[in-house]
């Protein structure tokens, strides 16, 4: 009952009168090829959505790893003062690359999508913003204590807050896209074994006939499993040339437009991931196939 080597021979060769068995055309025919190729572009869009996500993921997580924000919440006349204070203690702090307070200039551009480019800053208790790049050997908590201790006004943000959830959110991104991978897989296997039961059912009086003149099951089984195979593994083929041109076609991000939706696609090697497809598909309908016509024929009489 188990696809053994010889069979498996057997059906890369062929046997043009095995063939015979099932017919070449009809909706059997026609469901299989347009549902593999179909499920084929779904699983091209997955691969690229679960590599994007680890992608950006990784992004993320470099990007605010290595940055941190200070925030200086003191009164109007005090805060040229503390921000010098800051900087000089920044300075000195192991693990800090380099620092620098944002101008006026680049707080209105931060803060223009929210209250538009005309902000009155000056009007505003808007804090004075500090970029922080760090490096190993960062100690925030440390940095936090002595901040607390020489500039009161001084809040740092190590952006561990805002780091964990994205990458978290990324992370999970990336498993649900190989989680569909593996239901279309699995929608590929149930369409192919729904198609072999029906041909089979509506062949039965010619395997009934072929068991006459001596034809074994395993005769028979090979014939079904060699043509759903190839149905598969060409729709499949199909699918995943089309579902890669979309993704080709699809935008690209960019330093001033990065993200997920504008970042779906492949990127050096990845583009070979795709093409395991249809051999996947092809596979599988060849397991599916032969468990359910081996099934199907232990049920005819």
């Amino acid at each position: 009952m188990k696809l053994d080597l010889a069979q498996l021979r057997a059906l890369l060769a062929g046997d043009r009168q095995a063939d015979r068995v099932v017919p070449p055309s009809g909706y059997t025919a026609q469901l299989t090829l347009f549902a593999a190729g179909a499920m084929a572009f779904l699983a091209v869009f997955a691969l690229a959505l679960s590599l994007a996500a680890g992608r950006l993921a990784e992004r993320w997580g470099a990007e605010l790893a290595h940055t941190a924000t200070l925030r200086i919440v003191a009164p109007a006349d005090q805060r040229a003062e503390q921000t010098a204070a800051a900087l000089a203690v920044l300075e000195t702090t192991p693990g800090v690359a380099e620092a620098r307070a944002l101008t006026d200039a680049e707080q209105a551009a931060l803060l223009a999508p929210w209250f538009g480019a005309d902000l009155p800053l000056d009007t505003l208790p808007v804090p004075r913003l500090i970029e922080t790049k760090t490096e190993s050997g960062f100690d925030p908590t440390g940095l936090s204590l002595r901040l607390a201790a020489e500039v009161p006004g001084a809040v740092l943000d190590d952006h561990g807050r805002w780091r964990a959830p994205l990458v978290s959110a990324a992370s999970r991104l990336r498993v649900l896209g190989w989680v569909v991978a593996l239901l279309i897989v699995a929608a590929v296997a149930a369409m192919v074994t729904l198609a072999a039961n029906a041909a089979l059912a509506a062949n039965a009086q010619v395997i009934a006939v072929l068991r006459l003149v001596g034809a074994t099951d395993s005769y028979i089984a090979n014939a079904f499993v060699r043509r759903f195979t190839l149905r598969a593994l060409s729709g499949s083929a199909v699918g995943v040339i089309v579902g890669l041109l979309a993704v080709w076609l699809m935008p690209t991000g960019s330093a001033d437009a990065p993200g997920l939706l504008t970042g779906i696609g492949f990127r050096g090697a990845g583009w070979l991931v795709p093409l395991m497809v249809p051999l996947v598909a092809g596979l599988v309908a060849l397991l599916a196939t032969n468990t359910a016509a081996r099934r199907a024929l232990g049920g005819l009489t």
